[in-house]
C-alpha cells in the first residue's frame, strides 16, 4: 500500500451513528473520511466522485439497502472495497452481499478497533469473509438450481407483505391492512427485496404473481 491515507466513504441513515463512525475512524492517521451520506440514492450519486478506497455501507436504509448500493457502485468502479455494516446476522443477506461484491460483512456490535482493522484489511485487498461461508455461497452458485420455493427464505410476515405488493397495494395501504407503521412496512419491503436479490417492488410483484401461478397451475 502507498503512504497515502485510506480514503473512506460512510453510508448510514442515522446521523448520530455516522458522526460516531467518522469520529472513530478519523482518529487514525492512515484513514481519511472523504464523504458521507444518509440515503442509498445520494450515496450512489456521490461515491464514484469521492473516489474512496473503502465504502462502509449500512445494510438497511429507508430508500434501499447497502447491498444495492454496493452492487451499483462496484459496477462503476470495481476498485472500491465495500464493507456492509448491519445489525442482523442473516445468512441470505450475507449471500446477497457476497454476490454484490462486498469484501466484508460486519455486525454493528463490532468493537471500534476491529472495525478499524477491517477497513485496513479490505483496503489492502483482503477479504473479511469467513472461508467456510464463501464456500457455502460458491456451492449454491455451482448447484445453479433455485430452491423449490424461491420465497422460502422469507419470514411469514415478509411473505404476507409480498403477497400484498403482488395485489398492487402501496406501503401505506399495506400498513393499514396489517396494523403496522408505514416505516415498518418500508423496512420489511427493503429486507425482502434484499433477500430475493431484487431492486424494485415491481419486480417483487411480478415474482410473486408468477410464483403463485406456478403453484396453482403446475406444469
Amino acid at each position: 500500500m502507498s503512504d497515502s491515507p485510506i480514503r473512506l466513504f460512510l453510508l448510514d441513515d442515522h446521523e448520530v451513528v455516522r458522526r460516531g463512525l467518522r469520529g472513530l475512524l478519523e482518529q487514525e492517521d492512515d484513514i481519511e473520511v472523504v464523504g458521507e451520506s444518509g440515503s442509498a440514492k445520494d450515496a450512489v450519486a456521490r461515491i464514484p466522485g469521492a473516489k474512496p478506497d473503502v465504502a462502509v455501507l449500512d445494510a438497511r436504509l429507508p430508500d434501499g439497502s447497502g447491498i444495492e448500493v454496493c452492487r451499483e457502485v462496484r459496477s462503476l468502479d470495481p476498485s472500491i472495497a465495500v464493507i456492509i455494516l448491519t445489525s442482523y446476522d442473516d445468512d441470505d443477506a450475507l449471500f446477497a452481499a457476497i454476490m454484490a461484491g462486498a469484501a466484508g460483512y460486519v455486525l454493528k456490535q463490532v468493537r471500534g478497533t476491529d472495525l478499524v482493522d477491517a477497513v485496513r484489511h479490505v483496503a489492502a485487498g483482503q477479504s473479511l469473509l469467513d472461508p467456510a461461508v464463501t464456500q457455502r455461497v460458491l456451492h449454491r452458485i455451482r448447484e445453479g438450481q433455485p430452491s423449490v420455493d424461491p420465497l422460502a427464505a422469507l419470514t411469514k410476515q415478509e411473505r404476507r407483505i409480498l403477497d400484498l405488493i403482488g395485489q398492487g397495494l402501496t406501503n401505506r395501504q399495506i400498513a393499514a391492512e396489517m396494523f403496522l407503521a408505514e416505516k415498518t412496512v418500508k423496512n420489511y419491503v427493503t429486507q425482502l427485496l434484499s433477500k430475493l436479490g431484487l431492486e424494485r417492488r415491481t419486480q417483487a410483484a411480478v415474482l410473486v404473481t408468477r410464483h403463485d401461478g406456478m403453484t396453482t397451475h403446475p406444469q
